[in-house]
């Protein structure tokens, strides 16, 4: 069988109401908030050798960060504890061991016959299903946070007793402007795809059923497999004219919990709150929607930093693979990437990997203030109107812009890695050269380059050339020779380096200087004004009149 379908292995729960429940006791054992976290987080890592890897190859791995990285946060602990009791409740009115089952398969099958979604032949079949709806900016990470919880599930699993395929969960997406039928349709093509089997054409294509017809059919098909959980996604997509209006969108997702039986997760952005917005306020809740807002992750207060953020962001900049990288995250660099992210899961990670590449593309090797703000304006421009709207905190505002997103992300990374490929790899003797300043030295280095080593070796023609202003190539060979054999290159490298440590550094690599050099300040600051208010808030400004005063 593969990964997804498994053969029933049952095991007890420990919960009463769950037991000799065959679809509850083959599901996977019940798990505390610590197992779920270690279930949920991405094993990715990276090893010291991957540092010294081609750019080409660091860059693929870099683009790995975006799909792989995960960190389980507090939400998604709370999404993975409803997401297991919607599922086994779900099961507890639908043991097949007690007749339930089958008497919501007999009622089923009367709606199929009569068209009439209310009709019953067992009043006592009732559903013990329940219902959510999951609303969150895009990339806020609800849809992958779900993703990854569902897959610590098998989806089918094979009951040999009953013969007979458990579907635990199945999800499916609402295309841009659809309608309430094209779900329906959707729902029929997520089964086939985990069954094999040939649903879509058979209710679907082949016959011009009503939605009411395809709602019951939904309801029996669903009951046939056990679903235990339904999963709507991009439910913003409806198109309200197509699908008859909010309040008849909201008759049909609270039809479809009560007829089906099974539970319902709806997901969706800010803009999809107007559908449910009357239940969401009513005290009744009649569709028994329970609401998580996904929110960005907090930054907390400077006096009290959210640990979640703090955590989030600590794990995601170990894996970087730039050379010239700095081991710690500086509060400074953690506070801009916020700013510009604004929490946003999925911005956090995209604005880290597009600026290890931009890094990796521009020769720099290191993740800087200013490459993140470079990259924000360059590459993250088609959701600044969303993060803009969020700093805001105005509601209104949040949910005109709460489905934007990143396009084109993988067209970008490619391009990027071409950039990368297309640059030259540096080799030891690329940098020699460079460092070697006449055409005489570089070519007796060329001489010698294959007997010794190469960082010996530029010290030692340097010193050569220095000492020894008008002897030609030819006469200087045996010198450097001589030199590079014997203790006295210790001399010569001490003095080199003494004389390396001398020069200036050019304004372009003030960059690269420590976040604390005052250098590397002034790089990061086209504004003067700028530069003074960060000096000042590092507290290197001397206070003249505090001087004054002691002195006074």
């Amino acid at each position: 069988m593969s990964a997804s379908k498994i053969r029933a292995i049952y095991r007890d729960t420990g919960v009463s109401a769950y037991m000799g429940n065959p679809f509850i006791e083959a599901l996977p054992p019940l798990q505390e908030s610590v197992d779920s976290a270690t279930a949920l987080r991405s094993s990715m890592t990276f090893h010291p050798e991957d540092l010294q890897k081609a750019r080409i190859v660091r860059a693929h791995n870099i683009c790995r960060i975006a799909n792989e990285f995960f960190q389980p946060l507090g939400a998604h602990m709370l999404l993975s504890e409803r997401v297991s009791l919607m599922i086994r409740g779900g099961y507890v009115g639908r043991n097949p061991k007690t007749g339930d089952l089958q008497r919501h398969l007999q009622n089923g099958y009367e709606r199929v016959q009569t068209g009439d979604l209310s009709t019953f032949r067992f009043e006592e079949a009732k559903s013990t299903a329940q219902s959510m709806l999951l609303i969150g900016c895009s990339g806020s990470g609800k849809t992958t946070s779900l993703e990854r919880t569902l897959q610590t599930y098998p989806q089918v699993i094979y009951h040999p007793e009953f013969n007979f395929e458990q579907v635990v969960y199945l999800k499916v997406d609402c295309s841009h402007n659809g309608s309430l039928k094209e779900i329906c349709l959707n729902f029929f093509r997520a089964l086939d795809r985990a069954l094999g089997t040939n649903y879509e054409k058979t209710y679907g294509l082949k016959r011009r059923n009503g939605i009411e017809t395809l709602l019951a059919l939904m309801a029996q098909t669903a009951n046939a497999h056990a679903l235990g959980l339904l999963v709507i996604d991009e439910i913003q997509h409806l198109s309200r004219s197509r699908s008859g209006g909010s309040e008849e969108m909201l008759n049909f997702f609270v039809t479809m919990v009560n007829t089906i039986g099974v539970p319902v997760m709806l997901i969706g952005t800010p803009k999809a709150r107007d559908i449910f917005e009357a239940d969401l306020r009513s005290a009744r809740r009649g569709a028994g929607l329970g609401a998580i807002f996904w929110e960005p992750m907090l930054q907390g207060h400077p006096d009290k930093p959210s640990q979640e953020w703090i955590a989030f962001t600590n794990n995601l900049w170990k894996l970087q693979l730039l050379q010239n990288r700095d081991v710690l995250l500086t509060d400074e660099i953690r506070a801009v990437w916020y700013e510009l992210s604004q929490g946003v899961m999925d911005i956090v990670v995209k604005l880290f990997v597009l600026s290890q590449l931009r890094a990796l593309a521009l020769n720099k090797e290191r993740i800087t203030v200013g490459l993140l703000r470079q990259v924000y304006e360059d590459e993250l421009k088609p959701v600044h109107p969303m993060l803009a709207a969020l700093r805001s905190g105005i509601p209104e505002r949040i949910a005109q812009y709460s489905d934007l997103m990143v396009p084109d992300m993988d067209r970008r990374l490619i391009q990027l890695q071409q950039d990368i490929s297309l640059m030259k790899e540096k080799t030891a003797e690329d940098i020699a050269l460079q460092q070697l300043a006449t055409e005489d030295e570089r070519r007796l280095y060329l001489l010698l380059k294959d007997v010794y080593d190469s960082t010996l070796l530029v010290a030692t023609v340097r010193k050569a050339f220095t000492a020894n202003p008008n002897m030609t190539i030819n006469q200087l060979l045996p010198v450097v020779t001589q030199w590079l054999s014997t203790p006295v290159i210790e001399e010569v490298t001490m003095q080199n380096s003494d004389k390396e440590k001398s020069r200036a550094i050019k304004t372009e690599a003030w960059e690269q200087l420590p976040f604390d050099d005052l250098r590397y300040i002034n790089s990061q600051h086209k504004n003067p004004s700028d530069m003074y208010a960060e000096l000042k808030l590092k507290g290197m400004l001397l206070d003249l009149k505090s001087v004054l005063a002691r002195a006074s």
